[in-house]
């Protein structure tokens, strides 16, 4: 009797390789721009002008695998005849590697943020902006697991994670804008009211990544 090959997620061989190690790029990428992530928080909270001078070496690194995985996403839809759900796959890639990316070009401007903060005492709020950062990050890593597992709740629940981000950045920049009496140069408020913004889209990138991953699960937006 002829053997019969089950393929738990695609059903042809061929792309099937081509998407995996797509797949293990972008985990790859998606790697890099944790990294990038966590320098700029410590080039920010930590004062270490280091790790702020690290994140340009990554971000170089994240822009080719950016450029990489586009051009092989796009050669494999149209010379390989993907299923209806392989190319759900490869275009969700194709976006999701666009939110990995704007998150590593954030993160490069926190760095420079770092860098011109770096001259001022350490302003009252920066310990909430760190939370702030903390809940990012923190959304990042649960998006980048539920893409290495497929996992559409995971996904999904990065959504109501967001909600935590989103307030504090309204507390923040709250906070900020009201300040009255301010002694000396302003510049250290405008500079953390950017960090904020930064932070505030980064997590919604982050939102993005696990939308795209419950949609390439469940083919539902």
């Amino acid at each position: 009797m002829k053997a019969v090959v089950k393929y738990t997620i695609f059903e042809k061989p061929q792309p099937i390789r081509a998407i995996k190690r797509l797949e293990r790029d972008v985990l790859r990428m998606g790697a890099l721009v944790e990294q990038s992530f966590r320098l700029s928080h410590q080039a920010l909270f930590n004062r270490d002008l280091t790790a702020a001078e690290q994140i340009r070496r990554l971000d170089k690194k994240i822009d080719r695998f950016y450029r990489q995985i586009e051009v092989d996403c796009a050669s494999i839809m149209s010379s390989q005849a993907p299923t209806d759900q392989e190319s759900r796959c490869l275009s969700s890639f194709m976006q999701l590697v666009r939110d990995l990316e704007r998150i590593g070009d954030y993160a490069k401007d926190l760095a420079e943020i770092a860098m011109k903060i770096f001259p001022y005492p350490p302003h009252p709020t920066l310990g909430e902006v760190a939370i702030m950062s903390d809940h990012a990050q923190s959304m990042l890593a649960t998006s980048l697991v539920a893409l290495a597992d497929l996992d559409e709740i995971n996904g999904r629940r990065i959504k109501l994670l967001d909600d935590t981000v989103d307030d504090a950045y309204k507390k923040l920049y709250r906070n900020l804008a009201q300040q009255k009496d301010v002694p000396g140069v302003v510049e250290p408020i405008l500079l953390l009211t950017l960090a904020i913004q930064c932070l505030e889209r980064m997590a919604d990138h982050a939102t993005n990544i696990g939308q795209r991953v419950a949609y390439i699960v469940t083919g539902q937006r």
